[in-house]
């Protein structure tokens, strides 16, 4: 594991952003994990700046995202695939016909579409570099703290503290935030080629230190990315300030 501690979130969305530059002008059809929250949005803005400079191009690529919650329509204001499409798809060439999201189906319907998504993976021939954020207590996509380790996607009950972290964007809309969401497994991003992890701000340094100090537990679900073998975490310097000497 690979651990960057830089200045601000700036400096951290130039250096994200360069990865995933270089990854597509080197294989144009590259497959891409993308993730959403506050985490990646300067990293999104940096790959759209490139592209609006005439550096880059998405039209080939593929892409997957991490997540999306349960019973929401996609094009909610609060979904995911919407929080996509605003913050960088829509302001790129991404070709749409590639782009591939779980849908926000009812708990009826969630076997299914958790099949269908893993197989989809599988048919791409899985992701060359997924990008990921960290939730207060250790998440990753919608992994939350449990007994065990998920591999494939799966329908997932989210834990208060979680709710409590993006209930603020529902309400900013007047509407109530699900209790479910869909996510792609642990093992759906361990098979990813690259992993890319960022975190910024005071709230994610207990986390931080539980992945990079603690050890692999699913009640931590991010430390499992210290058994992966091509992991870069970018931190800036009050996410990283629980660590050891550095």
């Amino acid at each position: 594991m690979k651990v960057i501690i830089l200045e601000n979130a700036y400096e951290i969305s130039k250096q994200a952003a360069e990865i995933f530059i270089k990854q597509i002008n080197k294989k144009p059809g590259s497959v891409l994990g993308f993730a959403t929250g506050a985490s990646p949005v300067e990293t999104y803005k940096r790959i759209i700046e490139s592209y609006e400079k005439g550096e880059v191009s998405l039209k080939h690529i593929t892409t997957f995202n991490l997540d999306e919650y349960a019973d929401l329509d996609r094009e909610n204001v609060n979904s995911y695939y919407y929080f996509m499409k605003d913050n960088l798809f829509g302001k790129t060439d991404v070709d749409f016909n590639k782009v591939n999201f779980l849908a926000g189906v009812k708990h009826e319907d969630a076997e299914a579409e958790c099949k269908r998504y893993y197989e989809k993976i599988k048919e791409e021939g899985g992701i060359d570099i997924q990008l990921l954020g960290i939730g207060t207590n250790g998440h990753i996509g919608f992994n939350e703290p449990g007994e065990e380790f998920m591999d494939t996607p799966f329908l997932v009950k989210l834990t208060q503290s979680t709710i409590d972290s993006n209930k603020k964007y529902f309400e900013a809309v007047g509407t109530e935030m699900p209790g479910y969401a869909l996510t792609m497994g642990v093992g759906d991003i361990m098979r990813s080629k690259k992993i890319v992890l960022i975190a910024t701000g005071a709230s994610k340094a207990k986390a931080i230190k539980e992945l990079i100090e603690g050890e692999v537990t699913p009640h931590c679900p991010a430390s499992i990315l210290k058994l992966h073998s091509d992991v870069t975490v970018f931190l800036d310097k009050e996410s990283a300030s629980l660590l050891g000497d550095r």
